[in-house]
């Protein structure tokens, strides 16, 4: 299982969005996604976050929150586990990058971007505001979304609401 990171980069209700047009044979050519990559040996996912980020946009990332965890299965491509941050603080200045073209996108806009039907799932839980971390599947042959199960895991209890809720 490969295993990857993706982050939506906020600024002025905008997410960072990359529109994949500059790579061959690339599985998510013209669709917009956030940025992220594959995690290398020896490294955390919190490092390759940082780390693809400043490769693909030239930010450095001073703040962010892993967001939730999503399991791609697909009949064509190798099992993925990506996990999903949002950030919002970086420092630096954004560049070119080489995979895609950059553009800030007003988050309403984003829903109407083309993505992958599963991109959608999970976008649609961030733009909604939802805080509770998120563990998703999503099956897909070829390029169908087949399946898709979603979990939401509530705030942790405060001990004063766990010995209520133990009274019970």
């Amino acid at each position: 299982m490969v295993i990857t990171t993706l982050c939506y980069i906020e600024h002025n209700n905008q997410y960072l969005m990359l529109h994949r047009v500059k790579k061959h044979h690339d599985m998510n050519e013209g669709k917009w996604i956030g940025v992220g990559g594959h995690v290398e040996e020896q490294e955390t996912p919190e490092e390759c976050l940082v780390r693809e980020v400043k490769e693909e946009t030239g930010l450095t990332l001073t703040s962010y929150q892993l967001r939730g965890l999503v399991t791609f299965l697909n009949s064509q491509y190798e099992s993925e586990l990506m996990f999903v941050y949002t950030a919002d603080g970086y420092s630096g200045e954004l560049m070119e990058c080489n995979e895609g073209n950059l553009c800030w996108v007003d988050k309403a806009m984003v829903p109407q971007l083309p993505t992958w039907e599963g991109d959608r799932v999970f976008l649609d839980l961030l733009l909604s505001g939802e805080e509770r971390f998120f563990s998703i599947k999503l099956r897909y042959e070829g390029e169908k979304l087949v399946e898709k199960k979603i979990q939401l895991y509530r705030e942790k209890y405060h001990k004063e609401d766990t010995k209520s809720q133990m009274r019970r």
